[in-house]
């Protein structure tokens, strides 16, 4: 299944909430009119965070919108707005690759913006733009092209979106917006269909249903487009749906906060960054893990030290080629990638993603196409959610999994309740954090792990130093043994090769399978590690 250009458009655009212009036919523009304004959602601090599901992925991308600062930008006054769209796992790697920042500065009595900055990196696309809105001499002012009614002015999409919950949103009403993509201003509609209950991640929420329309372009209209706004002064949107031909697509409201910041008086000037338009996040310090309860063998804690000796960072991918036997011809590939640090879910935290697949003779011998989404704790780097969607052979899987370490246990998406050890980690948080563990032989770690639906104690063991041969790469590495303390717990023979320097690659895993010894391969090694 491809996306087209035209479809991936559509995809990007909706990702931060409307999705309304890229698509629609036939310019038109703004006419005369005043509308009602309220600068509640304009309040400086706030953060919404949103996961994006598409079709049967659970977990598609990942959208944050900001209201960053007031001040004095580009020589006027003005409220910063941001938004980070980024697609994750299969999406990204097959279907349509986003990962873009955009900020729009507009005036904080109506809503207008005046400038935009956008960092695009869509597939092999990189570019950086700018943009001038609402010059009186431009296209907007011409009165032939006016539509009667709607807003004063042209928008972009995340000044849409905020023009739009600063309205009444009164039932029955119709708000003509004009969106301006690119040199051409497009004309909308937000049909207030009436209210609705809403349950998201975040509770059960009274919401005021909009529709979305560009009534000149037939393929929109057929998609449905709809937004849920909480049904109060900030009509914080919770939920977005679009029926895309491909497979419903929903942008459901993850987390939203109030970052404590202090607001620029009128004029005083605030800095404008223009380039990386969000800036990165310097992660927290990691304290150490704390004992697990008694459900499994007490564990030793694993003890990482601080943020600058995180042995990795966001945007960080692993890659693997998997080898069966001594074939050279891999039989499988992973990719494991460190997401952002963001706000997931209401918390501060990590995304890890992982895609693991079988190619060519090991696609006949066993097919498998599995994914997985850990969200963890930024401080301890424990699981508080976990998103898995297994493909293998004839069983097709999906789990969703709430943990509460504190209460000390794991609430499945079908209701199934596990008590689990205080710390306990899923498959994918425990290979990033076992790389901040001591691995200086002969020390041994334990913690929990979860591992279908029954928590198990993981022993991490490093047993010597040696040399790992990658390539024409000869790198220094432990070996580690990995074992569970089911009977028979080392039965598969887990090994992991786990390079010295700071980074603590893991650069080669063995085991022992019903069909033969299976290797994987970090497949790209940076000829300088340190």
């Amino acid at each position: 299944m491809r996306l087209s250009r035209r479809h991936g458009v559509i995809f990007t655009t909706l990702l931060f909430a409307l999705g309304l212009a890229a698509a629609a036919s036939g310019p038109a523009a703004a006419g005369q009119i005043e509308a009602p304004f309220s600068a509640a959602p304009y309040r400086v601090g706030e953060r919404l965070t949103y996961n994006v599901s598409f079709s049967s992925f659970p977990t598609a991308a990942h959208v944050r919108l900001e209201v960053a600062g007031r001040g004095q930008f580009y020589g006027r006054e003005g409220v910063e707005l941001r938004a980070h769209v980024e697609t994750l796992g299969v999406v990204n790697a097959a279907l349509y690759a986003v990962n873009n920042d955009y900020v729009t500065f507009v005036d904080p009595a109506t809503g207008l913006p005046y400038r935009s900055l956008q960092s695009i990196r869509e597939g092999a696309r990189t570019e950086e733009l700018s943009s001038d809105f609402n010059d009186p001499g431009g296209v907007s002012a011409i009165p032939p092209k006016q539509t009667a009614g709607a807003l004063p002015g042209s928008f972009d999409l995340i000044s849409a979106l905020y023009r739009a919950r600063a309205l009444p949103l009164a039932p029955g009403a119709v708000y003509p917006l004009a969106v301006r993509n690119g040199t051409t201003i497009y004309s909308a509609e937000l049909r207030v269909t009436g209210r609705e209950t809403v349950k998201t991640n975040v509770g059960t929420t009274n919401a005021v249903a909009v529709q979305v329309r560009v009534p000149s372009d037939k393929t929109i209209e057929a998609q449905r487009l709809r937004i849920y706004f909480t049904d109060d002064e900030r009509h914080v949107p919770v939920l977005i749906t679009v029926r895309h031909p491909a497979g419903e697509i929903r942008a459901e409201l993850a987390s939203a906060e109030f970052v404590a910041q202090p607001e620029a008086a009128p004029g005083v000037a605030a800095p404008a960054q223009p380039g990386n338009v969000v800036p990165p996040v310097a992660p927290t310090p990691v304290p150490g893990t704390a004992p697990p309860t008694a459900a499994v063998p007490r564990p030793a804690p694993a003890t990482p030290t601080g943020a600058d000796d995180l042995p990795f960072k966001p945007g960080d991918q692993l890659n693997y080629n998997f080898y069966l036997g001594p074939s050279p011809q891999p039989i499988g590939t992973a990719s494991l990638q460190v997401r952002a640090r963001a706000q997931y879910y209401n918390r501060d935290g990590f995304l890890f993603t992982g895609v693991i697949q079988t190619t060519g003779s090991g696609q006949a011998l066993f097919p498998v196409n599995d994914q997985f989404n850990s969200y963890v704790d930024a401080r301890t780097l424990m699981p508080f959610r976990t998103e898995l969607n297994l493909r293998e052979g004839n069983r097709q899987e999906s789990f969703v999994i709430s943990f509460d370490q504190n209460g000390a246990t794991a609430l499945f998406a079908d209701g199934t309740r596990v008590e689990i050890p205080v710390n306990t980690h899923d498959l994918l948080s425990v290979f990033f954090a076992l790389r901040s563990f001591d691995l200086t032989p002969p020390k041994t770690t334990s913690v929990s792990l979860l591992v279908n639906k029954r928590p198990r104690l993981l022993t991490v063991t490093a047993l010597r130093r040696g040399t790992v041969v990658l390539g024409t790469e000869s790198i220094e590495a432990v070996e580690v043994a990995l074992a569970t303390n089911d009977p028979n717990g080392d039965r598969f023979g887990l090994r992991l090769w786990v390079s010295t320097d700071r980074r603590k690659l893991p650069l080669r895993m063995t085991a022992q399978t019903p069909f033969g010894p299976l290797r994987a391969d970090l497949a790209i090694i940076p000829t300088r590690l340190q």
